[in-house]
């Protein structure tokens, strides 16, 4: 089901509690709403529909979708500075730093825990949707 989309700062300052296998429906709304706003969007936190659980989909270099459960990265390579605009704030760009290679550990939709690498254009909306589950604002 498509969701709205939450543009409260104080509610996407909160941080996300851990997801479980009990939370899948929430993940495939998230897909879902993402790729109806495929068109200005590229990756999406489930706290901007609405809901504080670590859930992030996005879509990957190749154009592939990816959907993650309990993101935590694990080590961050290369800083650069950027800016980075946001569905659910108002207002422009944002300046912000990123890192060009990160390492994450996740879990897939079957709940299996992976560690992966991860660069450039997918590393930086990664740690943009981590952010949000962290309550952390651009």
């Amino acid at each position: 089901m498509i969701r709205e989309l939450m543009h409260d700062p104080i509610f996407l300052a909160g941080r996300s509690e851990e997801a479980t296998k009990e939370d899948l429906p929430i993940a495939h709304d998230l897909m879902e709403t993402l790729m109806a706003h495929r068109e200005t969007c590229v990756g999406m936190a489930a706290n901007m529909i609405g809901i504080r659980k670590r859930i992030i989909a996005f879509v990957c270099d190749d154009g592939s979708y990816m959907t993650m459960f309990n993101p935590v990265i694990l080590k961050k390579d290369k800083p650069y500075d950027t800016e980075e605009g946001c569905l659910s704030l108002l207002g422009g760009p944002r300046k912000c730093r990123r890192y060009q290679s990160i390492k994450v550990q996740y879990q897939t939709m079957e709940m299996q825990t992976r560690i992966k690498k991860f660069e450039g254009w997918t590393a930086q909306i990664i740690q943009h949707e981590v952010d949000h589950c962290d309550g952390i604002l651009i």
